[in-house]
């Protein structure tokens, strides 16, 4: 993976090397979920749909130890924020995207309220994480990879005080993640929820 991507990684000191943190992540690309665990020092648990646990075999062989999610599910949401919790709590990482689904054009959007409901109900750290080139590594509709330089920041650890029972505490909470996501990561912001890429 170093050979071929060259990946740059600022802000690595910023990982805590025990206990729990929440890795809030733009998403820009399927690979998103296989480049930043391997680059962690820690071992990294993300949830990822279902589609992705039945593909192909290399798609199933990224995507071994983290979580898989049925999207159409009423209840995949709270079993999805439920399993990460556990997670947590145990003293491990993990990620999550706060949009939801990979950007369609390349822009940040409006933050789920997720991430927040897990800081708020666990304690854990949310370290702020800016991806850049992965698109280009498999942009959407790809099978192949390509050859393109990415880079990867984290952030500070940041932490809330605030009641996850409460919805205008979850929003802030999530507005303020996704500030620093967007400092990270320069995109340009965009105020409402994206919409999901057909593949």
């Amino acid at each position: 993976m170093h050979a071929v991507w060259r990946p740059r990684v600022v802000g690595m000191e910023h990982v805590p090397e025990t206990g729990p943190a929440i890795i809030a992540a733009n998403h820009l690309s399927a690979l998103d979920s296989f480049f930043l665990p391997a680059l962690m020092p820690r071992p990294v648990t993300f949830v990822a749909k279902n589609e992705y646990f039945t593909g192909s075999p290399i798609t199933r062989l990224i995507m071994s130890g983290n979580i898989a999610i049925d999207r159409d599910s009423a209840g995949a949401a709270q079993a999805m924020l439920d399993a990460a919790a556990g997670i947590l709590n145990d003293g491990g990482l993990f990620g999550i995207y706060p949009e939801g689904t990979r950007s369609p054009d390349g822009r940040l959007y409006k933050g789920k309220i997720g991430v927040a409901w897990l800081t708020l109900t666990t304690g854990a750290p949310v370290l702020p994480v800016a991806l850049a080139g992965t698109d280009k590594v498999l942009p959407p509709g790809a099978s192949v990879p390509r050859v393109h330089r990415i880079d990867v920041t984290i952030g500070k650890p940041m932490t809330f005080e605030g009641d996850a029972a409460k919805a205008r505490d979850r929003r802030e909470v999530t507005d303020q993640i996704m500030d620093a996501i967007r400092e990270l990561s320069g995109q340009e912001y965009v105020p409402s929820y994206a919409k999901r890429p057909n593949t």
